[in-house]
């Protein structure tokens, strides 16, 4: 049960990769296609996280009643019809109408999958947190290079889409009855929402769940971990709406290659995260986050000085290098943390992923306009470098994950309120 879960749930990452690939790398495409100014795409890009962590912060209350894995199964669809929506539009209304919807639907559908990987590994025992992240990324891959494949043969944006939503819907429909809630058993039927849920309890039963069982969220324990958060979807977001700009309008390269950034950025961040389990179990945590905070701030330092398109891919490769290991890890160590409230403290958590978005997308932006895009790129790199002084909360709490330190992997998974 637990491997069909875990497959599942990966392929859940995955489906979301691909969807926000194909947003974020089309972006001067969606700019073209609506006629949106320059001026107002900070707007544009800045209500998405906005109405992302809405969604987030309400995913908070609502897995208090509904299950984790029911909010994602209801979801990713939307997430995948809002991004056919962006698509196949032709006026400012609704390109609007279909950003909200994703926004809204992206918050509910990262809290509640990072909802599920938590729990999956407190049921393991031991570091996986690095590998569903790994799958995102293999689907930022895919996505980015259909991206690329769209701008080259100069394909309509709703051509691009369609075949990808016709896919992946059904495909991640499907795969959702494998979901496991809270370290119990996969995803039992909808007509049980209210019940026990085989070791999960949608109520008090389940020290996992919505600020529940052993105690709730202490905002001061979590706020380092928000800060780094924070930090790192800062440089996320620069890489994900600025890449394809700088390299065209900084660094001269042409709008096929504009494309091959944030590809870069995720086939390097597949790596480091495809490896990045294996070192926390042998470097410990901590080790790891200083590693890649000094690894994508080196990154930023390459961008912002890259004669060149190439020299520049160099510095993004370097960035997914880094920052792939800071945002699994922080959710892993909210979960160690609180261990009887780690979905509150992961959707509290995930509302920052949204805030970095907020601030460095239209941080980045006005920097670039009132000064330079590559003094811009400066800004996030000290952020990075500021996750040096809270690495420490990334420290092994009661389970110890790596170091040595694992449970056992024969972990009872029928018990909700093993700590993680």
């Amino acid at each position: 049960m637990l491997r069909r879960g875990r497959v599942s749930l990966a392929f859940g990452f995955f489906a979301q990769g691909v969807a926000f690939a194909l947003l974020v790398t089309r972006i001067p495409a969606v700019q073209d296609r609506y006629g949106v100014s320059d001026a107002l795409l900070p707007v544009f890009l800045a209500a998405v996280p906005i109405l992302a962590g809405v969604g987030s912060v309400t995913t908070e209350h609502l897995v208090k009643r509904v299950r984790p894995s029911r909010v994602l199964r209801w979801s990713q669809p939307v997430v995948l019809l809002a991004l056919l929506g962006v698509g196949s539009g032709d006026r400012m209304a609704g390109l609007g109408a279909a950003l909200a919807a994703f926004g809204l639907a992206v918050g509910a559908l990262d809290a509640s999958m990072n909802m599920l990987g938590v729990s999956l590994q407190r049921a393991y025992g031991r570091s996986i947190m690095l590998s569903f992240h790994a799958a995102y990324s293999l689907g930022g891959i895919v996505g980015a290079s259909l991206a690329w494949a769209g701008a080259h043969w100069h394909v309509a944006l709703w051509v691009s889409y369609l075949p990808v939503v016709a896919v992946l819907l059904p495909a991640v429909l499907a795969g959702s009855r494998w979901y496991v809630d809270g370290g119990g058993g996969p995803a039992e039927p909808e007509d049980r929402a209210g019940g026990s849920r085989s070791g999960d309890g949608s109520g008090s039963s389940d020290g996992s769940s919505g600020g529940s069982g052993r105690g709730g969220v202490v905002f001061r324990l979590l706020l380092p971990l928000c800060l780094v958060m924070t930090f790192a979807y800062i440089g996320d977001s620069t890489v994900s709406n600025w890449s394809a700009k700088y390299l065209r309008d900084v660094l001269g390269g042409s709008e096929q290659m504009a494309t091959v950034p944030y590809n870069v950025y995720m086939v390097t961040t597949l790596l480091g995260r495809s490896l990045g389990d294996f070192g926390v179990r042998r470097l410990g945590a901590v080790t790891v986050v200083r590693l890649g905070a000094l690894v994508a701030a080196g990154g930023f330092a390459v961008v912002a000085v890259a004669p060149g398109p190439w020299v520049g891919m160099l510095g993004f490769t370097l960035l997914g290098l880094g920052l792939c290991v800071l945002v699994p890890q922080t959710f892993a160590a909210a979960g160690r943390l609180f261990p009887g409230a780690s979905d509150a403290a992961v959707a509290r958590l995930n509302v920052f992923n949204y805030v970095g978005f907020l601030v460095g997308s239209p941080l980045v932006g006005a920097l670039g306009d009132a000064w330079s895009y590559r003094g811009a790129m400066l800004v996030p790199m000290v952020l990075v470098l500021v996750t040096l002084v809270y690495a420490r909360s990334f420290a092994p709490q009661r389970d110890r994950y790596g170091g040595g330190h694992e449970r056992p992997r024969t972990a009872d998974v029928g018990r909700g309120s093993n700590g993680l």
